[in-house]
């Protein structure tokens, strides 16, 4: 496969009123690794709770923006999957570590 593992598009991510992720975009490639760094309140853990589509348990939601994970040659956007596909794919194909091993 010569694209992204998992490409993130204009993602905007909003907590009532207040636009915590604005149009964020970014690529990750085979053998590639991605650090978000940031200040406390920056949207890091945002950013990773909406590419898993965990960010509603949160209180957030994902205004706009496309997620997409490569399957095979193509990819599929993880905002148009169900509950039961999403659930198939984390852990698996998909993943988040924080940075306190408690969480």
């Amino acid at each position: 496969m010569s694209g992204p593992v998992l490409a993130v598009e204009d993602l905007r991510i909003s907590f009532g009123t207040h636009e915590a992720v604005k149009g964020l975009s970014f690529e990750i490639h085979a053998g590639e690794t991605l650090a978000l760094v940031g200040e406390s309140g920056s949207g890091k853990s945002a950013t990773a709770l909406a590419i898993l589509r965990l960010i509603e348990r949160e209180g957030g939601t994902i205004r706009s923006g496309r997620i997409l994970l490569a399957d095979g040659d193509a990819s599929r956007d993880l905002r148009a999957l169900d509950d039961v596909q999403l659930t198939r794919l984390r852990g698996n194909a998909i993943s988040m570590v924080f940075q306190e091993p408690m969480t």
